[in-house]
């Protein structure tokens, strides 16, 4: 790009944890922001909200925001005609593990299909040497099947989910695309990545919510599943600024991006306890474990599939047909 050219970055997805960080960032480095969201009974833009002009009436100045759709190819094309972006962020996805096999159809529809729908925009808007593309992929692409680490870009894929297979999908027809018509397009492979404006189905903020409330006194008790399972933990507005960086280099390629540590979800418990001045001792062993405040003795923490299990085990005992 030239010297003092006009930077335009288009995000979809901007409304998410990622979205928002990367259009904050962006918007730091002079670019003009536009993002797409989709129509909906309700403005879900609380993660962006402070980055209107006027968040009460939702004036946009900074940052544009788009009716669009990854569903419907004709809204990206209009969008893009209309933005002629210099970069695209395609930050949007269905993108929890358990909902994907409860919606994998949709799943297929906006991680995988939405992703050539977007490709298929640029070329359609003849933007193929003007715009760089970001598609944001996944480690879910690795699975479980090789438990050699660090996994890198070598490491063989091997996806467990529809989420991941939709995945696995874009990440091959993005690089398909790139060699095929020249397109600058890359894929980051990005390991778990935190932050306040993560949602609330993770685990992560689920912890750090309902530590929240035990401390504040609403709640008693976290519920947790496997407090072994180990995760590579990083923070999102470091994960965005290396999107960034991706696409300023002089030829596109695919990186994995991680700390390249992992901590475990008692170590994440732990933590979240002691950062409230609680420190946890843990009793028992697998479903019967626990984790007591070492001052009060009251339990805290216990995994979830015990309380499943004597849920279960009354509900058999009233209903065995149940």
């Amino acid at each position: 790009m030239a010297t003092g050219e006009k930077r335009i970055a288009l995000i979809t997805g901007i409304t998410g944890q990622d979205g928002s960080y990367l259009a904050e960032f962006l918007l730091e480095k002079g670019y003009e922001v536009h993002g797409i969201i989709r129509r909906a009974s309700s403005f879900n833009t609380t993660r962006i909200q402070h980055l209107y002009a006027d968040p009460k009436s939702h004036k946009q100045e900074k940052m544009k925001l788009h009716w669009g759709d990854m569903t419907d190819s004709s809204s990206l094309i209009k969008v893009i005609a209309a933005v002629q972006p210099t970069e695209i962020y395609n930050l949007a996805a269905q993108s929890h593990v358990k909902v994907s096999f409860e919606l994998s159809e949709y799943t297929g529809e906006v991680d995988a299909i939405g992703t050539v729908r977007l490709l298929d925009a640029i070329r359609t808007c003849g933007l193929e040497k003007k715009v760089k593309f970001y598609q944001a992929s996944t480690s879910e692409l690795y699975g479980g099947r090789d438990t050699s680490a660090p996994q890198n870009e070598s490491t063989p894929f091997y996806p467990r989910s529809p989420y991941a297979c939709a995945k696995i999908y874009s990440y091959w027809i993005v690089i398909n695309y790139r060699e095929a018509y020249g397109l600058y397009a890359c894929n980051g492979i990005l390991f778990n990545h935190e932050s306040p404006r993560r949602g609330e189905n993770f685990v992560t903020r689920k912890i750090t919510r309902t530590i929240a409330k035990i401390y504040l006194g609403a709640q008693d008790v976290l519920e947790l599943g496997n407090l072994n399972a180990k995760r590579d933990w990083g923070h999102a507005k470091d994960y965005v600024k290396a999107m960034w960086m991706m696409l300023q280099q002089e030829n596109p390629e695919d990186y994995v991006i991680a700390t390249g540590e992992s901590h475990s979800v008692r170590e994440f418990v732990e933590l979240a306890f002691q950062h409230v001045n609680i420190n946890i001792i843990w009793e028992g062993t697998g479903v019967d474990e626990v984790g007591r405040d070492k001052n009060s003795g009251k339990v805290l923490v216990r995994e979830l599939v015990q309380d499943m299990m004597n849920a279960d085990l009354a509900l058999m005992k009233k209903d065995p047909t149940a």
